[in-house]
């Protein structure tokens, strides 16, 4: 492939961009300096501006552990969004996988990949999410019973899908569940008399946040975890 159109292809500029980007000495393939668009680039070389590596063209698959106080769209007006955490020098198509509220932290799946992140948030896939929440007031003995019935909430005309709960102590527990509506699990508490004080998102499907992100860290997404969506 040209070199001009790697770029293209990998930062989403223009081909002129992309010329003047080359002109800058700042691209290396391989470690050597190239300033022709017109030199080819072989499928295992390494691509290199202002020393850092740009990944070829492709699907992208994002893990990011959220911190507190960023929302999963774009702006707000208020809040800043989780996008400005990626130091992704082509944004391009990426969406997130799932959102969480701005005060939920932990999981979020971060894709250009229209068709798996579908698999993901479709209702019909049921793809499970599972939160660890904390709760304003102690754990009651019929809420594990209640949950898996279904709750009924508010301007909902259809009870939650059965969700599954593990108790942690007295006031925290692990929340599964297969749907993703709006404020669901706070709501889901709030049905049953509890305030959510606290909520974090630990597993989509069968991907588990990495222990080794902090809150605001990312990283791509093995190919395992990747495959695991369409099982």
């Amino acid at each position: 492939m040209r070199l001009d159109k790697f770029l293209c292809d990998a930062l989403g500029t223009t081909r002129k961009e992309s010329t003047q980007i080359l002109k800058t000495g700042e691209v290396t393939v391989d470690g050597i300096v190239q300033k022709s668009g017109s030199f080819k680039v072989a499928e295992q070389s390494e691509v290199e501006w202002q020393g850092r590596e740009i990944a070829k063209a492709g699907p992208r698959y994002i893990m990011l552990n959220k911190p507190e106080g960023f929302v999963c769209s774009h702006e707000d007006g208020f809040n800043h969004t989780a996008f400005v955490l990626l130091d992704e020098m082509n944004m391009n198509g990426l969406h997130f996988a799932g959102r969480l509220d701005v005060d939920t932290t932990g999981l979020v799946l971060i894709t250009d990949d229209g068709q798996w992140s579908h698999r993901i948030t479709s209702p019909k896939h049921k793809c499970n999410k599972t939160y660890r929440v904390w709760l304003a007031d102690p754990v009651q003995a019929d809420y594990a019973q209640k949950l898996t019935e279904g709750i009924e909430l508010r301007n909902e005309r259809e009870a939650t899908l059965p969700a599954q709960m593990e108790v942690i102590d007295d006031n925290q527990v692990l929340l599964t569940i297969h749907e993703g509506k709006y404020h669901q699990v706070k709501r889901m508490f709030a049905a049953l008399g509890n305030k959510v004080v606290g909520l974090h998102r630990e597993t989509v499907g069968d991907i588990v946040l990495d222990d080794d992100l902090e809150p605001g860290e990312y990283r791509y997404l093995t190919e395992e975890e990747i495959e695991s969506v369409w099982k």
